[in-house]
């Protein structure tokens, strides 16, 4: 069996070519497409007033702020390919950071806490990478999946941009190989040592493993690059800074730095021959700031003189000596490429902060944390966004998390993109986004995610047909004749006079739908007593056209496994029928809705009666949790909602969702487990007619219901 370095020129090769058909694709007349969720305008379930006073559609101009749920290969290529709102990305975005994950077997859980009751959610199949580290094959894998991700994330960024990929010192050095060979060896600025914690008791077989590495490449010679300082030590301070000038306290430090250099920097001057020692005239740029004048076309010899007659260096009186440069208290200590935190006396700052990096320090704010097991401290996104970007730049990031990125983008003015495969993931992450007041931004799923699924799995020339006649035959339905049965979609139950249709996975199954399957019921073969339809991808008002449609239980709505794919393409033919679960739907139903005259505008009132999840034997629990979970769901149904929103003016194209409230919200109700029941809405605009009122919900498990209702 070949080695790691044996493996890695085709992994790479692999790569490429993997990420030149995403590019192909996006440059075809086939476009993956990104499907707008929700226009998001924070407000915390706060009164909202004025922004319905003006069309929304400013809000949806050429470069939002995006939050995707879905594969960030898939969601490149999107934005890549760009669409008739918004143009492509290729070649501007200003910074990429990425925190992957490390490959370090480590499985992790999601812990949900409900009332009375904390539950152990495994990750679906889909959603494993976002969670678990576990490759099938190891380094390999891992490899593997990341390297046409850093082709195409190459591809997005501007000439000027750059790249910091965060990760563990187990696989940062094979990761390095492979950004070099997209990359550039030469474009290799950093490999940063980020200390995360003080200290680590797994010392009894090697030391203490306490620092992550981020690597930091750019996308050309001319990149963005803005040096930032920290303020010096108390100990050093008072050891070195012992004189003062008009300007303030220095301390005198030197003006040459190693290495011989031919030219200017060379030569003596003031006495002084700096090759002697082995070194050249290296004057520091903040004492040529101090000047008056502009230095260019000067020689060092003649910059020098300048700085003494600013009095900005110190001659020494012996003859020969090594003349110095005044550096002040203010001037501070760049960066440099080790950022490490130290919570001692020793490394305390002149502004008596216990730090060495202050502004790096690890997450220890409980009013930061959200309780993802991966959470970067912000203030470590924020110096490498201040060192990187402008202010108004656009700043991405593929593996969300809990979405730092993001929330230290915006709070710096910056536009940003950020995307998760984990529906927990991007929860927290809208959550965080309306808890600190953003700007609005959008919410977008993958178009066509099952369709591009399954060409992963059964090839490039599959046929929907075929993967209907997959799932007809895992429900256990016998196909139907080929000449009353040409999409191969139709099945029966033997036995029974029940009707089985499997729903494409590029449609969304909705009203249409539903009435085709009720008329096929009634007419095909002579008619069948009850049809159940099987669907990938539901239009959120599924729940109420079932109802509206009052059929009871002639017909049956269920869906398909959304990790169905995910486990063919594991197992193959191999995969038997009882292996596969096809659950109910989950269904909002709202309570009163009212109107009231307020003014010159009108109040709503908008109550939510009750929440029925999907079945719990599809989620993918152990007995003991899928049975606390069942309690919870006999006590208080409601008790699932993880966040909820309201449109008061729904077009039934673009959510806009301006009223939001989620758990852990307190600010009315004080109960972090549970949303409030009611949205009320101040000063809205008045509107003649009927207002189409839009709400929508989203369990802790990430699954979404929405429920429209008019009001006259």
């Amino acid at each position: 069996m070949k080695s790691l370095l044996e493996q890695l020129p085709s992994i790479v090769a692999e790569g490429k070519r993997e990420a030149e058909r995403v590019m192909e694709r996006a440059e075809s007349n086939y476009r993956l497409g990104l499907q707008t969720r929700e226009l998001v305008i924070p407000s915390r379930d706060s009164n909202w007033k004025d922004l319905l006073r003006s069309p929304f559609r400013n809000e949806l101009n050429e470069n939002p702020s995006r939050l995707i749920y879905g594969d960030n290969l898939l969601a490149m290529a999107a934005l890549l390919a760009g669409d008739r709102e918004r143009p492509s990305l290729r070649g501007q975005v200003d910074l990429i950071y990425i925190d992957p994950p490390f490959d370090s077997r480590a499985d992790y859980r999601t812990s949900i806490q409900l009332p009375g009751a904390d539950i152990d959610s495994r990750p679906t199949p889909m959603e494993q990478f976002a969670y678990s580290d576990t490759w099938a094959d190891g380094t390999i894998s891992y490899l593997a999946h990341m390297t046409p991700r850093l082709y195409l994330m190459r591809e997005m960024l501007k000439e000027t941009g750059s790249l910091y990929v965060h990760l563990g010192p187990n696989i940062s050095h094979y990761v390095k190989i492979v950004i070099d060979d997209i990359f550039g060896q030469w474009l290799f600025r950093n490999e940063i040592v980020w200390r995360r914690s003080n200290s680590h008791n797994k010392t009894t077989e090697q030391y203490g493993p306490i620092h992550d590495v981020i690597l930091f490449y750019s996308k050309s010679e001319k990149f963005e690059f803005h040096p930032g300082k920290r303020p010096f030590s108390r100990g050093y301070i008072e050891s070195r800074f012992k004189y003062r000038d008009h300007r303030g306290i220095y301390q005198p430090n030197y003006l040459t730095g190693p290495g011989v250099r031919s030219g200017d920097s060379g030569k003596p001057w003031h006495g002084y021959d700096p090759t002697r020692a082995r070194r050249h005239w290296a004057i520091p740029s903040k004492t040529i700031e101090l000047l008056d004048i502009d230095v260019k076309g000067l020689t060092t010899q003649q910059v020098l003189d300048e700085c003494l007659k600013a009095d900005l260096l110190v001659i020494p009186k012996k003859e020969g000596g090594q003349p110095m440069y005044k550096q002040y208290l203010t001037d501070g200590v760049p960066y440099q490429d080790i950022w490490a935190y130290q919570a001692n006396t020793q490394g305390t700052l002149y502004n008596s902060e216990e730090c060495i990096d202050q502004d790096v320090k690890w997450l220890e704010q409980e009013k930061e944390k959200t309780g993802y097991d991966t959470q970067k401290p912000e203030g470590l996104i924020r110096r490498v966004i201040e060192t990187s970007t402008s202010e108004g730049g656009l700043v991405a990031d593929f593996f969300s998390g809990s979405g730092t990125t993001a929330a230290v983008a915006e709070k710096m003015g910056r536009r940003w993109i950020t995307s998760d495969l984990g529906k927990p993931a991007c929860m927290v992450t809208r959550k965080r986004l309306i808890d600190q007041d953003a700007k609005p931004f959008l919410y977008q799923h993958i178009g066509d995610y099952q369709v591009e699924q399954m060409r992963s799995t059964m090839g490039a020339k599959f046929r929907i047909g075929d993967l209907a006649e997959i799932v007809l035959g895992l429900f256990g339905a016998l196909p139907l004749p080929v000449e009353e049965n040409p999409n191969k979609n139709m099945g029966r139950i033997q036995g029974s006079k029940t009707l089985v249709l499997a729903d494409s996975p590029n449609k969304m199954t909705g009203l249409a739908t539903l009435r085709r399957a009720i008329e096929i019921r009634d007419n095909l073969m002579g008619g069948w007593d009850k049809v159940v339809v099987l669907g990938w991808n539901f239009s959120p008002t599924i729940g109420h056209d079932i109802e509206a449609l009052g059929q009871g239980d002639r017909l049956e709505v269920l869906v398909i496994p959304p990790d169905l794919l995910d486990r063919l393409k594991k197992k193959g033919h191999k995969l038997k029928a009882d292996e596969v679960r096809f659950s109910s739907l989950q269904y909002l139903k709202l309570g009163a809705v009212t109107r009231t005259p307020e003014g010159d505008g009108e109040s709503l009132s908008v109550e939510i009666a009750n929440y029925v999840l999907l079945s719990p034997e599809a989620l993918n629990l152990d007995e003991a949790n899928r049975d606390k979970l069942q309690k919870v769901i006999n006590a208080d149904p409601m008790a699932l909602i993880e966040y909820w929103s309201v449109d008061p003016d729904y077009d039934g194209e673009v959510f806009r969702s301006v009223w939001q409230d989620y758990r852990g919200n307190i600010d009315n109700d004080n109960d972090p487990y549970r949303v409030i029941r009611t949205a009320r809405l101040t000063g809205l605009p008045k509107k003649n007619g009927p207002r189409r009122i839009c709400v929508r919900v989203v369990d802790v498990f990430g699954f979404e219901a929405e429920a429209t209702v008019e009001v006259a």
